[in-house]
């Protein structure tokens, strides 16, 4: 099952953030990491209030105001398939806004698959709209490929203890 499309990701002038790696942990341990409300908190580092991967469950992420923007991100979740697939809207933003805190309707999306090291985690994070996302393209990138590449696997790690 794919996730609904949201109308910023079906225009052509949208771009994407992919991140890849492999984590020597069984895929339930990764998806724990991803699907506890505390453990989001710690590798995203961004409060988090009332998330639970229950396709339809709406939450929000807080993260720094700007602008017009109150640095609310609300977030619904699209697709649950435990231990193999996780997939949220995620939108912020104000009209108002000139680069960072610009409107952004984008869809975050996890895949696990499991491999003879342990979990192959893939990120997309698609419907970034040039050019009013290009700012946060450029700043969400970075931040994602610290989170998939060091924080969640630091989460998982303590996981295994």
């Amino acid at each position: 099952m794919t996730a609904p499309v949201t109308q910023a990701a079906l225009k052509p002038d949208t771009q994407e953030i992919v991140v890849d790696t492999i984590l020597p942990h069984a895929p339930s341990t990764v998806w724990k990491a991803l699907t506890t409300a505390e453990l989001i908190s710690r590798w995203l580092k961004m409060p988090l209030a009332g998330f639970e991967p229950v396709k339809g469950n709406r939450f929000t992420y807080r993260t720094s105001p700007a602008g017009d923007w109150d640095g609310t991100i609300q977030c619904e979740v699209l697709d649950v398939q435990p231990n193999k697939r996780l997939a949220y809207s995620w939108k912020g933003g104000h009209a108002g806004n000139v680069g960072y805190g610009a409107p952004l309707d984008t869809i975050v999306t996890w895949t696990l698959a499991a491999t003879e090291a342990g979990t192959r985690l893939r990120l997309v994070h698609s419907g970034f709209v040039s050019p009013r996302n290009d700012n946060a393209l450029r700043v969400m990138g970075q931040g994602w490929k610290t989170v998939v590449t060091e924080r969640i696997p630091a989460v998982a790690d303590e996981l295994k203890n």
